[in-house]
């Protein structure tokens, strides 16, 4: 875990593993069906950052969304069963592109899929913690995601940003960074006010910071600027940053590696 810095240049210099959390409003169109071109950037960039010597952890979003578009169907369900159904259904192609893609890169993937209630248990968190290590010895990376065919509170309520956190806690990961459809925390929502500006860093995460958060994402996923920023606040108590960025060119992880003060930065 990393000191408090003064900046994100500071940040970057000494990571050695990173999650990367990548929402389904990046992953995909809006009709459901998968971004091809935009997987493809972000497989490149994780898989050159793994060539730097930076491990990797991928936690991806995007099942429910991916098979809602692979069945044809015109919304995404309001049903739990459906969305098992369609979650069970587009993880396969998910990891299947993953793993084709990756590949291409010269790197094997791991899927590890997850419910809330296995980080209950110490033995289970353990056995869970220790995969994730020995996959990342062995240079592979893993590519994680709630088990949405299975769970139910996650998937009514849930969403992999907090996932992410508690990943990036169990690996004693250096940094989260969190990929979504907005640039960072902005002082209002910048969809309905031009005005709103963007909060380049959060020193804390106070009430006005959670008030300001509120609101839900786009209808393809399942969460706001609020799951991130509870996220960032998993995270920092374990000493680890955070940095919410917006994911539509992947090719900006590049940026931020190399120093450059883009979305918005939670301090550890």
């Amino acid at each position: 875990m990393v000191e408090n810095v003064l900046g994100t240049r500071d940040i970057i210099r000494d990571i050695r593993r990173v999650v990367v959390k990548v929402g389904t409003s990046t992953l995909t169109y809006e009709n459901g069906k998968l971004n091809l071109s935009r997987i493809d950037k972000l497989t490149r960039v994780l898989s050159d950052l793994k060539n730097r010597g930076v491990e990797v952890i991928l936690v991806s979003s995007g099942a429910i969304g991916v098979g809602v578009g692979k069945l044809g169907l015109k919304h995404k369900p309001s049903i739990t069963m459906e969305k098992q159904a369609a979650a069970a259904v587009g993880q396969c192609e998910l990891m299947y592109l993953y793993d084709k893609m990756f590949s291409e890169y010269g790197y094997m993937t791991a899927q590890v899929l997850l419910t809330k209630d296995v980080l209950d248990h110490t033995d289970r968190k353990q056995n869970v913690t220790n995969t994730f290590i020995t996959l990342l010895k062995m240079g592979v990376v893993p590519i994680v995601n709630e088990n949405d065919a299975v769970s139910v509170e996650e998937i009514e309520f849930g969403d992999n940003d907090t996932l992410s956190a508690i990943v990036a806690k169990l690996t004693d990961a250096e940094l989260l960074l969190i990929m979504t459809d907005i640039d960072g925390l902005y002082t209002n929502n910048p969809r309905e006010n031009k005005d709103a500006k963007l909060i380049p860093e959060v020193r804390a995460i106070t009430p006005d910071i959670v008030e300001i958060a509120g609101g839900a994402g786009t209808n393809r996923g399942t969460g706001g600027m609020i799951t991130k920023v509870m996220a960032a606040e998993i995270a920092a108590k374990s000493g680890i940053h955070t940095i919410v960025c917006n994911g539509s060119d992947p090719k900006i992880i590049y940026r931020i590696f190399d120093g450059e003060e883009l979305g918005t930065v939670f301090y550890a």
